[in-house]
């Protein structure tokens, strides 16, 4: 019986490690929040990455274009690369 302390510590170490990690692990809820958080940080940042153009109009109306937007004013966000498809309006004539 001498030896039998040793394992009975052994195995509850590891049922306890066990019980442990098993408290402590992502739900697939958790997990499935986690992985979409992941997936809209990365769309940002794709989006954020693209080259764009702004363009505003002055108080004497005129237009500029520019890749940087200006300060204090509204302006307009341009896409560089046109998207894929074809944009159709039914209200345009």
């Amino acid at each position: 019986m001498r030896m039998a302390w040793p394992w009975a510590i052994a195995g509850g170490l590891l049922l306890g490690g066990a019980a442990g990690w098993w408290s402590l692990r992502e739900s697939p809820e958790q997990r499935q929040a986690k992985q979409l958080r992941a997936a809209h940080a990365a769309a940002a940042d794709a989006e954020d990455a693209q080259p764009v153009l702004y363009r505003w109009q002055d108080e004497r109306g005129t237009v500029h274009y520019s890749d940087q937007p200006p300060r204090g004013r509204k302006y307009q966000r341009i896409d560089r690369e046109p998207k894929d498809g074809i944009e159709v309006h039914g209200d345009r004539q």
